[in-house]
């Protein structure tokens, strides 16, 4: 009996039901749909008409295995939710279309093995570079998976990039594009010191979390810089969600903190915990000032507006994919660091309306 065609099947086209409609070998398929082997006209012209015919797509996977095709970028990051990184993705998305680069997202969810999983396949499809994003704990296990994947993805023609993660030793060959975390905190702390706050809540991140870590530094150092020892019962953690703002701001005032102004670590971090105060009756900023950090768009929508921290988050995606392109894989450890800056909006007035 005769075995039926995939396309008598009604099944999933193959190069061979090109190469038969053609008259020709699969392998003669493959060399016209890569060009870069000599075929003749004759032939290529029999392939391409096969091709239309049959209404034919090349396999993505296959013709990137093969380093044949639409060169390809990845973007890894935990939650593609997050307003932030949304705006990075955006950044990373529309400077790959420019270069001519396809652009992969995989949202991990924190899970470390999903993350290595996505990044291995994306080594077998010699994708140009693996671009990780969102903050890690900065540990030596981090360091030396990460030093290992940097240095397997070099091996296979691509590139590491670490866009706001930890950076790893000297003479790895990865990319990190990073923007002045600590800093954006000193000053946004500062700005609220400056208008007569003596006790500021800091509503933070994972205690193990880098980028968490980092504004609770800057926190910590603008008080230190004025001869202030904040009080430590006014640090909380929790995550950089909405839900986490609402929460810790219901239990700051469930324990009689007290307090004259709010940093939250995020900007879904401060419109959970203005809920939280608005519930609680009390107004912003009139009873307590209120600021966030990222200068997502919706947070200029609050009410009152939300003085925060301004991140070039899709500037940090566009710059991470020229970056990473221009490089070659090997190339060591190379190190960049974009600026913030606050924000002053309708959020933060001086204590007891001074």
């Amino acid at each position: 009996m005769t075995r039926k065609s995939n396309v008598e099947a009604g099944g999933r086209l193959t190069i061979r039901d090109v190469a038969a409609r053609a008259g020709v070998s699969a392998s003669t398929v493959s060399r016209v749909l890569g060009g870069d082997y000599p075929v003749s006209t004759a032939t290529r012209t029999r392939v391409m008409r096969a091709v239309r015919e049959l209404d034919y797509v090349a396999d993505a996977r296959a013709k990137a295995i093969a380093g044949v095709g639409t060169p390809t970028l990845a973007f890894v990051l935990d939650d593609i939710t997050g307003p932030s990184f949304a705006h990075m993705a955006h950044g990373v998305e529309r400077e790959a279309t420019r270069l001519g680069h396809l652009c992969l997202v995989c949202s991990t969810d924190g899970d470390a093995e999903h993350e290595l999983e996505f990044i291995e396949t994306m080594r077998a499809q010699r994708a140009a570079a693996v671009i990780l994003v969102g903050g890690a704990a900065d540990t030596g296990e981090y360091r030396e998976r990460m030093a290992r994947i940097a240095n397997s993805l070099a091996s296979a023609g691509s590139r590491l990039v670490l866009c706001g993660r930890p950076p790893l030793e000297r003479g790895t060959p990865v990319t990190v594009i990073e923007y002045d975390n600590e800093g954006g905190a000193y000053a946004l702390c500062a700005h609220l010191l400056a208008q007569g706050h003596e006790r500021v809540l800091f509503l933070g991140g994972k205690p193990d979390n880098s980028t968490a870590q980092g504004r609770e530094r800057g926190y910590l150092a603008a008080h230190r810089a004025r001869g202030m020892d904040p009080d430590p019962a006014l640090r909380l953690s929790g995550d950089f969600t909405r839900d986490s703002g609402h929460r810790l701001m219901r239990q700051a005032l469930a324990q009689g903190l007290e307090f004259t102004a709010v940093f939250a670590a995020t900007d879904m971090v401060a419109s959970g915990a203005l809920t939280a105060l608005h519930e609680a009756g009390l107004q912003v900023p009139a009873d307590v000032s209120l600021a966030g950090y990222d200068d997502i768009p919706y947070a200029r929508d609050l009410h009152p507006p939300l003085t925060t921290v301004h991140v070039p988050y899709e500037e940090l995606g566009r710059l991470a994919v020229r970056t990473a392109l221009g490089r070659t894989p090997d190339a060591p450890n190379e190190h960049l660091l974009l600026g913030t800056h606050v924000v002053v909006r309708d959020s933060v007035a001086a204590p007891g309306g001074q």
